[in-house]
């Protein structure tokens, strides 16, 4: 893959050769997956360290659930929940913290604790505060699709070519940082798998997501355990939907993701990586294009189905 500057906090990081791993850490009663997983403070600071320790690139700190339906956390509450990992995991961790908020209050505490990103999952929407929080940082952000609020998001899925709707949000979104001071190159898009979308859009984005390619941003994917892999495989524990995890986590990455957000951290590690390895051999030429478009392999008929097989 071409490489793309990330640059956040004096740092610039050359993305695109190597799949970066974001690891969850949330700090909330009532996440979908890991909701009072951590009821202490030390008790998320070591799970954060432990997901360093496991290969992680950046560590995402979050205090509010977005799950569907999920309720709105007041600020202060967010702030105290939030602050005194992310204080500890900048001091020890030695990889980037990042907050996962919509609120620019608590991004402004997170940043001065020493997160150097902000997961903004309303792309910078919610909170009209939140452009200048990070201008005035130099903070990085990752800016998600979403319609509505974690309340409404599920009602909101009509969409007539939802690659199409998300690329044109990505438009806005960047044109938005930039009429507000915030880097373009400071930026990078998620496309908001199970926000807003069916079980059937979330796999239609994942097939398409090189389409986002031509807009010269890192793509961040957040698939880890997510319900469109539960109906899809039948599957109701999200702590039982590694395999499918992997199987998405490896789609994302032969598709263009730059950056994968997940709970398992070592062993998507593995997955992403060897998905690289497989999505670059051969040289550049083989690399993810920015076309939704699709043409039968060579070993294939041009109706799809195969030749006949000759031999064992």
């Amino acid at each position: 893959m071409e490489p793309i500057i990330f640059r956040f906090a004096g740092r610039a990081w050359e993305m695109g050769a190597r799949p970066i791993i974001m690891g969850v850490l949330n700090v909330t009663p009532d996440s979908f997956s890991d909701g009072g997983a951590f009821p202490a403070p030390e008790d998320a600071v070591a799970h954060g360290l432990a997901m360093a320790a496991a290969g992680a690139g950046i560590l995402d700190v979050g205090g509010e659930s977005t799950r569907p339906g999920a309720a709105v956390v007041p600020v202060a509450e967010e702030i105290e929940r939030v602050v005194p990992v992310i204080r500890e995991l900048a001091r020890r961790g030695g990889i980037p913290v990042s907050v996962d908020t919509r609120k620019a209050a608590v991004a402004e505490a997170a940043l001065a604790a020493g997160a150097t990103i902000v997961n903004d999952v309303s792309g910078l929407r919610f909170d009209s505060d939140m452009c200048r929080i990070l201008r005035d940082a130099g903070a990085g952000c990752v800016a998600m699709h979403m319609r509505g609020t974690p309340q409404t998001m599920q009602g909101l899925t009509d969409y007539p070519d939802v690659v199409r709707a998300v690329h044109a949000f990505f438009e806005e979104t960047l044109a938005l940082a930039a009429r507000h001071g915030v880097p373009r190159e400071s930026v990078l898009l998620d496309p908001g798998i199970g926000f807003s979308k069916t079980a059937e859009q979330n796999l239609v984005l994942l097939r398409r997501l090189g389409e986002f390619l031509d807009l010269g941003r890192p793509l961040l994917v957040g698939v880890s355990r997510k319900s469109f892999i539960g109906r899809t495989l039948g599957i109701e524990r999200p702590a039982d939907r590694q395999w499918g995890t992997a199987a998405a986590v490896a789609v994302a990455v032969l598709n263009g993701a730059h950056v994968l957000r997940v709970h398992d951290v070592a062993e998507m590690k593995q997955v992403a990586e060897m998905a690289a390895a497989l999505r670059d051999a051969g040289g550049a030429a083989e690399a993810p294009r920015n076309t939704g478009s699709w043409a039968p392999p060579a070993h294939t008929h041009a109706s799809g189905r195969r030749p006949t097989q000759t031999g064992t």
